[in-house]
């Protein structure tokens, strides 16, 4: 195996034959130059790792070899070595795009620790995360066989997902499979905790439970409102909370992340239930109750998600915030992102701004239908690269940006997560079964019951609408979907490794909620 190979261009170079001694020493080889610009030639003809650079140097100085070396070999990291601790000089350097700044008189395990951290810095990021996730292996999965309340699973998931990121963020990511064999396991338990809880959780008032989809308007976005100061409320579908986590660096350059919380969302995990819920204060059979004008059911073809803005708006005169000033924005495409980045100014009038971005659902539609989107995105870590790359690029980064600068208090969340599925389980159905590959709601269904499904034969206890007096829901655990036994090894093999949503796994009930204010 070849050795480092550092480049050190000082004047004074025959004064640092003890550091370069030291360095050889720990393995390095070291090539040592006297001017900037043989500094700069030797760089163009020769491969190193690293290039250490004295900034006063006499004919070219360091920052002129600095700019030279650059412009050949952009990645080349380069350590400016200085006398001078004046400002503009740091500046200059670090506007340059340097790899570190070293002050003499130089200390040898000074020199050391900047080689290690520029070249030695995966290797030791990955042994470290690699140790730390092996030591928190036995205890994650020895707390799975406890009985864990809502707000440890929430925790359990936070967990399991920082390891994730951890592990993406390694070199080999050898420890990959362990955790996501790690999360199946995980999964597979909070589906059993689920089935358990849930239909207590909407019955007995006196229980312990989660902040559910219904609840989190009243009791997160409404007592934050002023009459004098807008709140922007913004939902994203289908954000995970790993890709929150993904994009959360980002966000936090523009607000201090005051409460990053999660909060359950109903069942089924699916636009028309969950996000309606969120909109409306109700549960799915309270809106068909209370607004049959408003609810489309399953076995209607109109939009599911059409009429948020009329639900916010009810929702907000039971609460009695009715008469602060509301606007509703739903934002598709590109264009309208851009349109209401152009309309902003207008927004500031209001005390409450909702606004639905459905970039991240179509990222997932997308890649169901389009052979490139899966090639771009073929597992958990790509996907959630991508939706990172959405952010920095679109009309949503932007628009957080004009809040930020205005020093206005935003809530983010969503209405559900997505689960990636790869085992199918037969059912029959009639042709007014739901077209939804994680939920099935009729009458007269035809399934095997077991681990791989939860069964709602009386919908009123989920608070569920009923289309007939024998209609029964059922949904799918963990990485399932349901198919038919028609066309079955074609339906499989097109729906297998997509994701989907309106079933029961961590990754789809346990989403951010999330409150920022701004940093200025």
């Amino acid at each position: 195996m070849q050795k480092p190979q550092i480049l050190w261009a000082d004047d004074e170079i025959d004064l640092l034959k003890p550091h370069i001694l030291f360095l050889t020493g720990k393995g390095y080889e070291i090539t040592p130059v006297n001017n900037g610009l043989e500094a700069v030639e030797k760089a163009a003809a020769q491969n190193f790792d690293v290039v250490f650079l004295d900034e006063n140097m006499p004919g070219m100085t360091g920052l002129e070899a600095l700019a030279q070396i650059k412009a050949n070999k952009p990645s080349l990291p380069v350590v400016m070595i200085t006398k001078s601790e004046e400002e503009h000089i740091m500046e200059d350097a670090i506007g340059a795009k340097i790899a570190d700044y070293l002050i003499k008189p130089l200390n040898p395990n000074q020199i050391l620790l900047s080689v290690k951290k520029l070249l030695d810095n995966k290797r030791l990021i990955s042994e470290k995360t690699t140790m730390g996730y092996q030591q928190d292996f036995r205890n994650l999965s020895m707390a799975f066989n406890d009985r864990l309340g809502h707000e440890e699973w929430a925790e359990m998931y936070k967990k399991l997902i920082y390891w994730e990121l951890e592990i993406d963020e390694t070199e080999n990511r050898s420890m990959g499979d362990v955790i996501y064999m790690q999360k199946d396991e995980a999964n597979t338990n909070f589906c059993e905790f689920i089935v358990d809880n849930y239909e207590d959780w909407l019955n007995d008032p006196k229980i312990d439970k989660p902040l559910l989809s219904h609840q989190v308007m009243k009791k997160k976005v409404f007592p934050l409102l002023k009459a004098d100061k807008p709140l922007f409320f913004i939902l994203v579908d289908n954000l995970r909370l790993d890709q929150w986590k993904v994009i959360q660096p980002l966000v936090s350059e523009l607000f201090n992340v005051d409460e990053d919380e999660t909060y359950y969302a109903i069942l089924p995990t699916a636009t028309a239930y969950a996000r309606n819920a969120i909109f409306s204060g109700m549960m799915p059979s309270e809106m068909e109750k209370f607004y049959p004008n408003l609810w489309v059911g399953d076995d209607e073809d109109e939009g599911k998600n059409m009429h948020e803005e009329e639900f916010l708006s009810k929702q907000m005169q039971k609460s009695g915030v009715g008469a602060m000033k509301m606007s509703y924005n739903k934002v598709i495409t590109a264009h309208q992102g851009k349109e209401l980045l152009d309309r902003y100014n207008n927004l500031k009038n209001n005390s409450l701004n909702v606004v639905v971005y459905n970039f991240v659902d179509a990222l997932s539609h997308a890649r169901t239908d389009s052979q490139m989107v899966r090639e771009l995105a073929p597992d958990e870590s790509a996907y959630r690269s991508l939706t990172r790359s959405w952010f920095m690029h679109s009309p949503f980064y932007e628009l957080l940006k004009k809040i930020a600068d205005s020093g206005y208090q935003v809530v983010l969340t969503t209405d559900h997560g997505t689960v990636k599925v790869k085992n199918p389980v037969k059912i029959v159905g009639d042709k007014s079964v739901n077209s939804n590959l994680r939920y099935k709601a009729g009458k007269n269904l035809g399934f095997e019951e077991g681990k791989e499904v939860m069964v709602c034969r009386k919908p009123e206890r989920l608070f569920l609408p009923k289309a007939n007096i024998s209609t029964a829901y059922v949904f799918t655990r963990h990485d399932n979907f349901f198919a038919y036994p028609n066309n079955y090894n074609y339906y499989v093999n097109f729906y297998r490794d997509t994701f989907q949503h309106g079933g029961i796994s961590l990754e789809e009930i346990i989403v951010p909620l999330i409150t920022l204010s701004p940093k200025s």
